[in-house]
């Protein structure tokens, strides 16, 4: 899927990416979802990823391999691909390589703010937001704008100093995240769920260690897993799960719990929503942009969990239904940004 020839004619969307997989992630699914519903408007996505070069993994998350590319084998890349539009999706190695070629050669390109870094780097690391920020208002101030997920996240970016800001929303399978799939887990009720990275920027402690009626179960893999399964030994870990397993699981949950202080959205919520599943979170960005009258807010977690049972399955359903993936699809492509006619058709680009 990272280098399929795109179709004769078609419109070309070169899409670079640190995030690929075996990654599980609301990065990686979005972009999976944008290939497949351009592809039905006749445009082609191809992805630039780490499988194309020598990877090393990130320290204390070897699940993320880092890209080792420097701007020559970008820029043939590039070359290769001759893309009608570019957007470089995340600020790693290979997402500033590709910026520094399009800099260097007058190309315009699109960049989106996916995920907090200062907070998940200052969370492992003794290195103050500020600095963070800073470095990441040079990468996307750049480009002819970033696209944030939801309102709330583009007026707080707009606050630190990011310019050309662009809203691309997100969507949910309703098909496969649906109530009909219910069952029994087994497992004494209500049921406390959350999905997603087993990683301290989840803030996972901050749910496993509420008192709580029923069962609280966590679906997910990484590098947190072992120390959590031993600091919560009355919590049902379950691993990783994909497709008609994990959306079986969604629906047969009473409250999904999401304790992140940190996400930019929060994929998750819109399967949890679109299972008939009501959510309790943290009143932060991405919970008060997505959640509406289908979530249960507090600074009192325990508080919203227990307020989320009085919510119906057809509230959060019904909210799910407000998103789309071909809306988001259409919404990402009109903030892209054209490549001049001829670019890579008349010259070929070479460094100097």
């Amino acid at each position: 899927m990272t280098m399929e020839a795109p179709a004769e004619g078609a419109p070309v969307v070169l899409v670079v990416t640190d995030a690929w997989r075996p990654q599980l992630n609301g990065v990686v699914q979005t972009l999976e979802e944008l290939s497949r519903l351009l592809a039905d408007d006749g445009i082609s996505v191809v992805f630039l990823t780490p499988e194309k070069f020598t990877t090393v993994p990130l320290p204390s998350y070897p699940e993320i391999r880092l890209a080792i590319a420097s701007k020559r084998q970008v820029l043939a890349e590039f070359e290769a691909i001759a893309p009608d539009y570019i957007h470089i999706a995340t600020e790693g190695p290979l997402g500033m390589a590709a910026r520094r070629v399009c800099i260097d050669r007058g190309l315009p390109f699109t960049t989106a703010y996916h995920t907090r870094f200062p907070e998940f780097i200052s969370a492992r690391l003794p290195i103050p937001e500020s600095w963070s920020y800073a470095w990441l208002r040079r990468f996307h101030n750049s480009g002819d704008g970033m696209m944030v997920a939801t309102k709330t996240l583009a007026a707080e970016m707009a606050a630190r100093g990011f310019v050309r800001i662009k809203r691309w929303s997100r969507g949910v399978d309703t098909t496969l995240f649906n109530p009909a799939k219910r069952r029994d887990l087994g497992l004494p009720r209500p049921i406390f769920l959350n999905v997603g990275r087993v990683a301290v920027e989840k803030n996972l402690p901050a749910f496993l260690g509420l008192d709580l009626p029923g069962s609280k179960v966590i679906v997910g893999d990484g590098p947190d897993l072992a120390s959590l399964k031993q600091r919560y030994p009355d919590a049902h870990f379950l691993g990783r799960k994909t497709g008609e397993e994990l959306a079986a699981v969604f629906a047969s949950a009473d409250v999904f719990v999401f304790p992140s202080r940190t996400d930019t959205f929060g994929n998750v919520m819109l399967e949890a929503l679109s299972s008939g599943v009501p959510v309790a979170a943290f009143p932060v960005t991405a919970p008060r942009d997505v959640l509406g009258e289908a979530g249960a807010l507090s600074e009192d977690l325990h508080e919203a969990a227990l307020a989320a049972l009085e919510i119906s399955s057809e509230t959060a359903r019904a909210r799910a239904m407000t998103y789309s993936w071909r809306a988001s699809a259409r919404e990402f492509l009109s903030n892209l940004t054209r490549v001049p006619r001829g670019t890579f058709a008349q010259r070929r680009l070479s460094l100097r």
